[in-house]
């Protein structure tokens, strides 16, 4: 990623404060990502907020969340209002108290904090429609989905003529139409996604424990580069694929050695084949509560690996158009952030 210094004029800082990650551009090209288990550091964020701000304190900051939702919070309301603070306590710390602080909602108006913890329902989870916006501009049919695929979710989002035309307006509408699918590329642990691993000639039964994630099945496939710097996985070693094998391998309570690469790549492809089938019927109940089969598809997040996969599975004849090839691979794990400093800057209808 850039440094701030090489970033060009922040005159707006956007954020999009999840749960397990803080994401922040400047919609000029310029992104920040960073791991931060909201759950555990709550009382942190307005510090790691600060410190993000900090190097080159813009004119306005604005943001999106998914944070609210992490079980620090005993409530939404209580989510958004602690997030909204650390943020205007971080950004009036670090750019002055006249910087001012807008949150982005849900039906796509930037409104000021005092406003968003008032309309919390409207604030929560409030990021999916930012990059929805930003999809619509990529395409020129009629009838198009957006699949953002991240490390922890996947959003399914109808576009009908470059506009947003979502059923659910929050996770649980969200998740019962099929436009949120609780599955991404990183996050999710594999003991949710299958039951058994083939190993040995059998179906072997895993272990339902954290020992592994999504994240070990993508590297094994190469959806994922490898990054020996993070730590970010099951047991706190290497995002690497030697120890997404390890990984891999406790899911049977099997001893590491146990397993050889040819059958963790099995078993990571078995992981694969039955994610994809779950966003494929996300895709396919959302097509059906439209009403119709879309023209194009924009994919968006880190997790293409998946969406294609999934897309592969249904068969549709549609174009494709990728944010990480036209944005950057960067950029586009950033896409809200990204699209919400467009939308304040007026550069996004």
């Amino acid at each position: 990623m850039r440094s701030r210094d090489s970033a060009a004029d922040d005159d707006v800082l956007a954020f999009d404060i999840g749960g397990a990650n803080i994401k922040v551009a400047n919609g000029l090209g310029w992104v920040h990502s960073e791991p931060f288990e909201l759950w555990r550091r709550r009382s942190e964020l307005p510090a790691a907020l600060k410190q993000i701000i900090s190097p080159r304190p813009p004119r306005r900051v604005v943001a999106t969340m998914t944070g609210e939702i992490a079980d620090c919070y005993a409530s939404r309301r209580e989510g958004v209002a602690d997030i909204v603070a650390a943020l205007t306590a971080a950004t009036h710390a670090a750019a002055g108290p006249g910087c001012p602080v807008g949150i982005y909602l849900v039906d796509g108006t930037i409104v000021p904090p005092e406003e968003a913890i008032e309309r919390h329902l409207a604030a929560a989870a409030s990021n999916w429609h930012a990059v929805a916006r930003l999809a619509a501009t990529a395409v020129t049919a009629d009838r198009a989905f957006m699949i953002d695929v991240g490390s922890t979710t996947t959003d399914i989002v109808p576009l009908v003529d470059q506009v947003v035309e979502a059923t659910g307006h929050d996770d649980v509408t969200r998740m019962t139409t099929g436009e949120l699918v609780y599955t991404g590329v990183e996050r999710t642990p594999v003991a949710s996604v299958v039951r058994f691993l083939p190993w040995r000639d059998r179906r072997h039964p895993v272990a339902s424990e954290l020992f592994a994630q999504t994240l070990d099945v993508w590297l094994l496939l190469d959806g994922l580069a490898e990054d020996p710097n993070s730590r970010n996985t099951a047991d706190g070693e290497p995002a690497t694929r030697a120890a997404a094998r390890r990984r891999l391998a406790r899911m049977l309570l099997a001893d590491p050695a146990e397993i050889t690469e040819d059958e963790a790549i099995a078993m990571a492809a078995w992981c694969a084949d039955r994610q994809s089938r779950q966003v494929a019927r996300a895709l396919s109940r959302v097509a059906a509560a439209a009403g119709w089969r879309p023209r194009a598809i924009v994919l968006s997040g880190h997790g293409e690996c998946l969406a294609r996969r999934a897309l592969a599975r249904l068969g549709w004849n549609i174009d494709i158009v990728s944010l990480p090839e036209s944005l950057g691979a960067e950029v586009s794990r950033a896409a809200p952030a990204h699209s919400l400093a467009l939308i304040a800057r007026g550069q996004l209808a």
